[in-house]
């Protein structure tokens, strides 16, 4: 069988037990891709491991809380004894926080957003560094969203930990691009079980998001998103750094409006 485009490449996926991530897991496991699956819940990790495994490629799963920066090192170093370095590294987890107006949102969750969102990230680009220099080959990409580039209501915490990340990006292209490491942001438009959820809630809203869509739909995470970081973790992509990538249907050309409903007034705490 033909060698894959990431054949024997070590990558790291985080939050891959589930959606992009584990869309990205499967389509990098059928290129041949080394794949530690960093994720927090261990039986969705260990599935995802598994269908790397069974896709061709190989697995390993690490138990990983991006939110604690020793877990994060710990599977950097996990991976770097396993397999030698690490060449690909995706940032895709999130956790935390409900919708929230602007004037309600607590300073708990907006430390959770940019601790999860935008610094977990950094301390994974910290601890690959030194093995992707080394190498003189690196390839960093951290899934943002369309959230923040429009401004969509209700998410706020979510939209500051992203456009920050987008700025780290971006500092981290320019100063890394003579090492041989491209970096750049993918922003998808995906159906996910949050989305599934959100969709049942609110039928009507979501039937009009999707028409205004170009596309008219929202991207499955393997087939239409999947693949954009396939590229952005190639050889493919070698003259690309600090870019923002949409991959979402045409979606942000003219913005898709966002705008469920909420109380003018705060819900009574229980």
């Amino acid at each position: 069988m033909a060698a894959g485009r990431l054949d024997k490449r070590v990558v790291i996926i985080t939050g891959a037990g589930a959606g992009i991530g584990r869309g990205i897991a499967r389509r990098f496991a059928r290129e041949g891709a080394r794949i530690t699956v960093a994720e927090r819940n261990r039986a969705a990790g260990e599935r995802t491991a598994s269908e790397v495994e069974e896709l061709g490629g190989e697995a390993l799963f690490a138990q990983t809380d991006v939110g604690q920066k020793k877990e994060i090192e710990g599977t950097v170093a996990q991976t770097v004894e396993r397999w030698g370095t690490v060449h690909v590294l995706i940032n895709n987890a999130w956790s935390g926080g409900a919708m929230s107006r602007v004037e309600w949102i607590d300073d708990e969750t907006v430390s959770r957003g940019f601790r999860i969102g935008t610094q977990a990230c950094l301390w994974a680009m910290q601890a690959c560094f030194p093995h992707m220099q080394a190498q003189g080959y690196g390839r960093i990409v951290s899934l943002c969203s369309l959230n923040g580039v429009n401004a969509h209501m209700y998410t706020v915490h979510y939209n500051m930990a992203k456009e920050a990340l987008r700025a780290l990006t971006r500092t981290a292209a320019r100063e890394w691009a003579s090492r041989g490491i491209t970096y750049n942001i993918l922003c998808p438009a995906e159906e996910t079980e949050a989305s599934k959820a959100f969709r049942a809630a609110a039928p009507q809203m979501f039937a009009g998001l999707d028409a205004l869509m170009p596309m008219q739909r929202l991207g499955d995470p393997e087939q239409d998103i999947a693949p954009v970081a396939l590229f952005l973790a190639t050889e493919d992509s070698r003259y690309v750094t600090g870019n923002t990538l949409f991959a979402d249907g045409g979606s942000h050309i003219n913005g898709t409006p966002w705008a469920p409903a909420l109380p003018l007034e705060r819900p009574s705490q229980p």
